[in-house]
């Protein structure tokens, strides 16, 4: 056991590279991810709340509806939290709605009357925009989906007497300016209803689920607390085995002082830091490093320590993993070894409860990813809950960790409202998930128009500060566009590129699929000399279609297209390629389109997450690729 500080000059030098790496840390406003401990109490408000469709704009605003229980405003349903609430019922104006819905709820959870005690009203995610009351009093506004936020609500809970009543109106109206991206029609004339149509159109391929679809919590901290933490890991520079835990610690109502304990899984201590700085250094005997689950060969995949942290009365336990990611020529090093990325890309998407959190549905996920031989996905479009993120952790599940910025397309969405936001959710994103191990690389968009000259200056902004933010992790953005017109790869460190040979361009002819993307992948490698992933490739498929000689949508022509793919991933991975990941994990649902049959059906697995014949196949690839890397590295 090491107790910190111990060594001075070590530990200021330490420190030193540290603030460079983090440049003076940013703190979250949602403050750290609740977890009960003594000291923390934790309320799950999900269940059925009452639920209301605005009939015009201004309506509830109008007739202050957050002023009472949104039962004595008009009708009310119920609606299920979390969830989103368009597949719940069978009305087809609430699936389709544009505009704002209502929910509330009653609880009784009173303080304990502790001077120092606080609690908060949390939301992990409402999609999109979005106003919450508590007892009429406005304590929170909120715009974007999938992240945080959350209100100190103590003074009117101690002040007011039960029951509580929490009411939150939500918006789901997209623009150009929000992320994702889309513009409001107005239909008018003869041809359309008195009064006019209005039409939600999007710019990305999956459906518009809104409500509050990730869990609502109310939590008990103490006054002097800790509010958040950055936890940085690497190897020792001093020649020895040890790793350094570089931590820095956001607290509120100090001084307290600091008893930290790092844990191993075993709940033995091994690094220990007693003081009053915030700032401090562990040093770690005989570590035992995070790995993928997919790299067994290098030792026990997964490893977790805890790092147990008591500021006064107050205990957090935040679980931390030694690692580290690095982008070297065009290799990606996870600890120093080259990691091959073979995995899937995904949606939060599933039947009824549209993108609602779903303990059984994420757990579902994992085992079919485990399955399947994925050893990574990316988030795409947008960011998945934090429960999945911790799963992952656990699992030895990469994640490559996406902002919402997706149908930035047009030189209208390339202004400063817009970029103001995406600088925001990044932020929100990064130091939502920045101590999770499986979080190897940041991407910042998915499918811009990257040849808009625009698109430039727009993402070097963008680029800079999520280096600023995280200068420990890579980054990337699936770009969609050709290695002689893009305007933004130039910034990242991984280009990731989504291709759809044999689909939208060629279909009907995957024996071409090798000679288009060979060429492609050569082309890029002389513009770009970094290490490349295909983001993205695939097929529709319709389970049970079947054809011989293969023809698009069937279960056949879906597998011949993987097999071109892979000959050549195959010709490449030794050289630059990184990683493939297949588009897409399970069918989804999408806005209704000509070429969208009951969803995009490009899943390997369907939407009720069976496989189809594709599943098969890459399951068989994925395995194979794990033993042949195991067989090279053991040879």
């Amino acid at each position: 056991i090491r107790i910190q500080p111990r060594d001075v000059m070590m530990e200021v030098k330490l420190l030193l590279v540290a603030a460079v790496l983090w440049n003076e840390p940013t703190w979250s406003s949602a403050g750290l991810y609740p977890q009960e401990s003594e000291s923390r109490i934790i309320y799950d408000m999900g269940g059925i709340w009452n639920f209301r469709v605005s009939t015009s704009p201004n309506q509830g605003f109008d007739e202050k509806w957050y002023m009472q229980a949104l039962s004595q405003t008009g009708p009310v349903i119920n609606m299920a939290v979390p969830s989103s609430y368009n597949d719940i019922t069978q009305d087809q104006s609430i699936r389709d709605h544009i505009g704002w819905v209502w929910y509330d709820r009653t609880f009784f959870q009173q303080p304990n009357g502790a001077a120092d005690q606080r609690l908060y009203l949390r939301f992990e995610g409402v999609h999109y925009y979005c106003i919450v009351w508590l007892n009429g009093h406005q304590i929170l506004v909120h715009e974007g989906a999938h992240l945080p936020f959350e209100a100190d609500v103590t003074h009117i809970l101690f002040t007011e007497q039960p029951p509580y009543r929490i009411t939150v109106a939500v918006n789901n109206t997209l623009t150009p300016t929000t992320l994702p991206c889309g513009t409001i029609e107005h239909l008018d004339g003869p041809m359309y209803p008195p009064g006019g149509f209005i039409m939600q159109n999007l710019q990305f391929d999956f459906f518009n689920y809104a409500g509050i679809q990730h869990r609502v919590l109310l939590h008990s901290v103490s006054a002097a607390r800790m509010q958040d933490m950055l936890v940085v890991t690497m190897p020792a520079d001093d020649g020895s085995s040890q790793w350094i835990v570089n931590c820095s610690l956001n607290v509120t109502g100090g001084p307290r002082g600091f008893d930290v304990q790092l844990l191993d899984k075993n709940g033995t201590m091994v690094a220990r830091y007693g003081g009053d700085g915030s700032d401090f250094v562990l040093r770690v005997d005989n570590p035992k490093l995070w790995y993928p689950w997919t790299m067994s060969q290098y030792g026990e995949v997964a490893y977790l320590y805890t790092l147990q942290v008591r500021y006064g009365q107050d205990i957090y336990r935040q679980p931390i993993g030694l690692r580290t990611v690095k982008v070297e020529g065009t290799k990606f090093l996870i600890n120093g070894k080259p990691f091959y990325f073979h995995g899937v890309d995904k949606h939060e998407d599933a039947d009824i409860r549209g993108k609602g959190f779903d303990v059984p549905l994420i757990l579902k996920d994992v085992n079919m990813l485990k399955w399947l031989g994925v050893n990574a996905f990316r988030t795409s479009h947008y960011p998945y809950s934090q429960e999945l993120m911790y799963l992952c952790d656990k699992e030895g599940i990469v994640v490559i960790d996406e902002t919402p910025a997706v149908g930035l397309h047009e030189s209208y969405n390339f202004v400063s409202a817009t970029l103001k936001h995406h600088l925001q959710v990044t932020t929100e994103l990064i130091l939502r998930d920045r101590n999770h191990p499986s979080v190897v690389m940041w991407s910042l968009a998915n499918e811009p128009n990257s040849a808009l000259k625009v698109s430039e200056a727009y993402f070097e902004s963008v680029f800079k500060h999520a280096r600023m933010l995280d200068p420990t992790r890579p980054l990337t953005f699936a770009c969609n566009k050709e290695y002689n017109t893009d305007l933004v790869t130039k910034f990242a460190d991984v280009i990731s590129i989504n291709r759809y040979y044999g689909w939208y361009k060629n279909m009907g002819y995957p024996q071409l699929v090798p000679y288009e993307l060979s060429y492609e992948l050569e082309q890029w490698q002389l513009v770009e000399k970094k290490p490349m992933m295909i983001s993205e490739y695939g097929a529709g498929t319709i389970a049970g279609f079947h054809e011989d000689p293969a023809t698009s949508f069937t279960e056949e022509y879906q597998v011949q297209i993987m097999k071109e793919y892979f000959s050549v991933f195959d010709k490449y991975r030794e050289d630059f390629l990184v990683g493939e990941l297949i588009w897409n994990f399970a069918d989804f649902m999408t806005e209704q389109r000509d070429n969208r049959p009951v969803g995009n059906r490009k899943g390997v697995l369907t939407r009720q997450r069976q496989p189809k014949s594709a599943a098969h196949l890459l399951r068989d690839r994925y395995y194979s690729l794990q033993l042949n890397i195991s067989s090279i590295i053991c040879a």
